[in-house]
């Protein structure tokens, strides 16, 4: 699996092997923390050459390229990272891009910097302001709050004693109508009128001229009382409103990720300027050569948009995750709160409970990662064997659920097209969109074949034991025809016949009963074994599969403190209150998805393939993407494949278990579509992934497959009892 290195003949092999570890042996700082080429990674720093250091050069040297062929070597800023990368390579753990621990200040780039700075810091050369981001704040936001600022200026002037306050407001809608470019000072209270008097010819070495008297800080002589009443009128009257203002702005902003930026220059607003005195704010205007200024700088705004802010995080939580944690409690609070659709119909409340799965998905992922990294590898074996696929089953066991309570077979039908377009989501979808989005950035991408062995045998295994009680039925069920209507008026001619099944229900369900459901249990028995047997395969005695090996040197400045985001405690508390809002969103998803079964002209085919089986997997997607555009296409590639194994091997025995103890109208027998699409699928993925290379070409193949058989879902005609 190693790329092929240009040799000469003259070469011997020691020196073509130390070409392949020198060549090698730079890439481990590519991506920091994760690194998915293999071959010889060793821990050599990307600094001069005074300044690496050769104490861990030399202790890896031997060690790591004597064993160039066989090993990928992985660098992490601590120990709790270097569990969690571990963890990815392993079979039956949860991938997970994010880091689960704070990454050392130092070894972030210039980008990342700037999206978590205070906007309180002045440039050496700022540039033109005149920005597409900046144009979309003007007409968004800036208009309307200058507009607001200079009426409430208007109302305090006419309170006279909040005269101050007015001009501030005047002041500040000039600001807010284009603050880039423009700084907001906190100045020093004079200590004498003579201070004020000298300020009237004093010059700024920003400005190049004197002051402006309206940037000056004012002397107001109304001390004490009138002081403390212009106070009391600029609380009651003009801080509410212009609070109220920022606040929209800041949300509104936030949403919109890109303008993060205005969200924090409206917070920082509201929390430090408008609380200020009006003599101790200070405008300033900001040319292209400037020194900095004496005193604090409480606002100095460039640009109002940054589209790196999609990297942007809050206590390790991805933005999205946070912005879409609200839709949850607006979700569960209208659903259950409005439960006779007075407010809205099923149509929207079913939309807010599928897109509420997504962050909650983000969140059990994010605390099984957490909980994984800080323990050992028994409690995070439990932990991703219990919670990994709590969030297909939960969804899978409600649908069951309402469909037994009503007597209605299309929720287990349902039930049945989502398990398979997950399977086939996953085998085709997952691996081929990765491969076209790390194609386009990565000529050729290579990955560990023997890894993606292991799954596609076990893939093999597990298809052929969930489909073998359908095609049992098919060999010995009896063909049952609801409309035959003969074509010749032959009493012998022929017949065309609609809605025609397999029937393993005659003679009082002799044959389902003593043949189809005892090989039904006795495969849910053997395909957990079996995943069992894989896991102690690919862990404990054939762990040199995955050629992993995590070093422990660091670069200078790296902390070997691990400052984790999420407690071992905190984890588990966010990973058992997300399985309940998941439960909560999962019976309201099947509460309301009846009136879109019965009244969608979309076959319910495609409604299980598609909505239901890929929108819980789409943090799982963004994930693959990430290793793929570092050129790790392995984690990608085992992201689909561990889905789709622990679909077939953990899923759906669980959901026959489950329909012991509660009877439902769930049985291990599929339609024709579902076994011929899941079985092209995975003889599809194990043809492309034979030689342990890829391309976009590749991928895209994959990808069309796909697109295909949804065409296919697409104009299929609806299950029966649907």
């Amino acid at each position: 699996d190693v790329p092929k290195v240009p040799d000469s003949r003259a070469d011997s092999d020691g020196a073509r092997r130390g070409s392949l570890c020198d060549r090698h042996c730079a890439a481990i700082y590519n991506v920091q923390g994760d690194l998915g080429d293999l071959g010889c990674h060793l821990h050599r720093p990307r600094v001069p050459p005074a300044m690496s250091t050769p104490s861990c050069y030399q202790q890896h040297s031997e060690e790591v390229c004597e064993s160039c062929v066989v090993k990928t070597t992985l660098t992490a800023e601590n120990a709790v990272e270097a569990n969690k990368l571990s963890n990815n390579y392993k079979f039956g753990f949860k991938k997970w891009k994010s880091h689960v621990t704070e990454r050392p200040w130092e070894d972030r780039s210039e980008i990342v910097k700037e999206l978590y700075s205070d906007l309180n810091v002045i440039r050496g050369s700022g540039g033109s302001t005149l920005r597409c981001g900046n144009v979309l704040y003007l007409l968004l936001f800036g208009w309307w709050l200058s507009l607001l600022y200079v009426l409430v200026a208007a109302v305090m002037f006419v309170t006279v004693i909040g005269a101050p306050y007015g001009r501030l407001c005047w002041d500040l809608a000039g600001y807010f109508l284009w603050p880039f470019g423009k700084a907001i000072q906190k100045a020093e209270v004079p200590k004498s009128h003579q201070v004020c008097e000298a300020g009237a010819g004093e010059s700024s070495a920003l400005l190049g001229g004197p002051t402006p008297r309206r940037w000056r800080p004012q002397c107001w002589a109304g001390t004490g009382h009138w002081h403390r009443a212009g106070t009391a009128v600029w609380l009651c009257l003009g801080y509410p409103v212009l609070a109220l203002a920022h606040g929209l702005v800041c949300v509104t902003a936030w949403l919109l990720i890109v303008l993060i930026p205005v969200a924090k220059l409206s917070a920082r607003a509201t929390s430090r300027v408008l609380l200020l005195p009006p003599e101790r704010v200070l405008i300033r205007r900001l040319k292209m050569t400037e020194v900095p200024l004496e005193g604090e700088v409480i606002l100095c705004c460039y640009r109002a948009a940054n589209p790196y802010y999609y990297k942007y995080a809050v206590d390790g939580i991805n933005v999205f995750a946070v912005n879409l944690l609200p839709l949850v409690l607006v979700t569960l609070v209208l659903g259950y709160a409005d439960s006779p659709n007075h407010l809205t119909g099923s149509a929207i409340k079913f939309t807010l409970a599928l897109l509420s799965i997504m962050p909650l998905s983000y969140y059990i992922g994010m605390a099984i990662a957490s909980i994984s990294a800080q323990s050992n590898f028994a409690v995070g074996a439990v932990v991703n064997a219990t919670f990994g696929s709590i969030t297909e089953l939960t969804f899978y066991i409600t649908a069951l659920i309402k469909g037994s309570r009503e007597g209605n077979r299309c929720y287990a039908e349902v039930v049945k097209s989502a398990l398979t377009g997950t399977l086939v989501g996953c085998v085709l979808f997952v691996p081929g969109l990765c491969m076209v989005i790390g194609g386009i950035r990565h000529q050729e991408q290579r990955f560990n074949s023997r890894s993606a062995g292991v799954s596609s045998a076990l893939l093999f295994l597990s298809v052929g034991g969930v489909f073998a009680p359908t095609l049992f039925s098919k060999v010995y069920g009896k063909l049952v025809c609801g409309e035959c209507h003969n074509v010749t008026q032959n009493p012998l001619g022929h017949y065309l016949c609609h809605n025609c099944h397999f029937d393993l229900m005659d003679n009082n369900g002799t044959l389902y009963y003593s043949h189809v459901q005892p090989l039904v249990y006795t495969v849910s028995i053997l395909l957990p074994a079996a995943y069992l047997i894989g896991l102690f395969f690919t862990l404990k005695t054939h762990t040199h599969i995955y050629d992993i090996h995590i070093s422990d040197c660091h670069m200078p400045g790296h902390h070997h403190s691990a400052v984790v985001h999420w407690s071992r405690w905190r984890a588990l508390v966010i990973l058992l209150l997300s399985t309940l809002c998941m439960s909560a969103c999962a019976d309201l998803a099947t509460e309301h998805i009846s009136p879109i079964l019965t009244n969608s002209t979309i076959s319910q085919y495609f409604i299980g393939v598609t909505v239901l089986a890929m929108v819980p997997e789409l943090p799982e997607i963004v994930n693959g993407i990430q290793f793929a555009l570092q050129n790790n296409l392995s984690l990608s590639i085992e992201i689909g494949n561990c889905i789709a194994v622990q679909v077939c091997m953990l899923q759906i025995p669980i959901l026959v278990l489950f329909t012991i103890f509660y009877p439902t109208n769930f049985t291990l027998v599929f339609s024709d579509l579902h076994v011929y699409a899941s079985m092209f699928s995975v003889v599809l993925m194990n043809y492309i992934f034979m030689d342990g290379k890829c391309d976009y070409f590749q991928g895209t193949v994959l990808v069309m497959v796909y697109f295909i058989l949804l065409a296919v879902y697409f104009f299929a005609p609806s299950p029966s009892g649907c």
